[in-house]
C-alpha cells in the first residue's frame, strides 16, 4: 500500500477515535435527523430541542439508581402514564415484562443481587427491589405527599444509605438539583483526587446521604 494510503488511513481513523470520544459530536449527529424527522412531519421549521444536552458523571449505585428512577418516572409524573409498567419507551417497562418471564432484558444493565454470591457485572441490587421502588416513589410523586413515606423504600435505600426524604426529592426532581458530577460524599472526595480541576455538585451530595 503507498505511503500517501497510510497516512491517509491514519489521519481518517484518528478522526474517528475522536468523534467517538466527544458526546457533543454524537449528540448533535444524533439530535439533527430526529429535527429534520419531526420539523417535516410537524411541516414546520426551527428547533426541535428545547435546550443543550446535560452529560453528568455518576459515580456510584446511589446516583445510578437515582437517576434510572428519575427517567423511568418521567412518564408519570407528566401524567402521560397511569404506571411504570404502561410507560412508553422506558426501561422499566422492559423490566417488568422480562421480569414476568423470570429473565433481564439483554439490552439493559442488569440488577445481579449480591457481589459475593455473583461476581457478573451489573448492579449490585435486586431487580425486584427496584422495581418495587419506582412503583412506590411514582404512587408518592403522584399523590403530592412526600410526608407519607412508605415502609417499603426502607430496604433498599438502607443499603444504598440514602434518607427516604432525600430519595423523593433527587428521583423526581434529578435535574434541578444535580450537574456534573453526582455521587455519594465519599465518592465525590475520590473522584477529586484523581480530578482536581473537577467541580462536584455538594448539594447533591447532600441529597444521595
Amino acid at each position: 500500500m503507498p505511503d500517501y494510503a497510510i497516512e491517509l488511513a491514519e489521519r481518517s481513523a484518528e478522526a474517528y477515535r475522536e468523534r467517538l470520544s466527544d458526546i457533543s459530536w454524537f449528540m448533535r449527529e444524533l439530535n439533527e435527523p430526529i429535527a429534520r424527522q419531526a420539523n417535516a412531519e410537524d411541516e414546520c421549521t426551527g428547533r426541535f430541542w428545547e435546550g443543550r444536552f446535560k452529560s453528568q458523571a455518576l459515580l456510584d449505585e446511589a446516583s445510578v439508581l437515582a437517576c434510572m428512577a428519575y427517567v423511568d418516572l418521567n412518564p408519570i409524573c407528566a401524567n402521560v402514564a397511569a404506571t411504570p409498567e404502561t410507560s412508553e419507551f422506558t426501561s422499566i417497562k422492559k423490566r417488568v415484562k422480562a421480569a414476568g418471564k423470570n429473565v433481564q432484558p439483554k439490552a439493559l444493565y442488569p440488577f445481579v443481587e449480591n457481589e459475593s454470591k455473583n461476581k457478573k457485572e451489573g448492579i449490585l441490587f435486586k431487580l425486584m427491589d427496584y422495581i418495587e421502588l419506582v412503583d412506590m416513589t411514582g404512587r408518592i410523586a403522584r399523590q403530592d405527599k412526600r410526608g407519607a413515606i412508605d415502609l417499603t423504600l426502607s430496604p433498599i435505600l438502607q443499603r444504598l444509605g440514602i434518607s427516604s426524604e432525600n430519595w423523593l426529592t433527587i428521583s423526581i426532581q434529578f435535574e434541578q438539583h444535580t450537574h456534573g458530577i453526582v455521587g455519594q460524599e465519599h465518592s465525590i472526595t475520590r473522584y477529586k483526587n484523581a480530578q482536581p480541576r473537577s467541580r462536584p455538585n455538594q448539594r447533591c451530595c447532600r441529597l444521595l446521604a
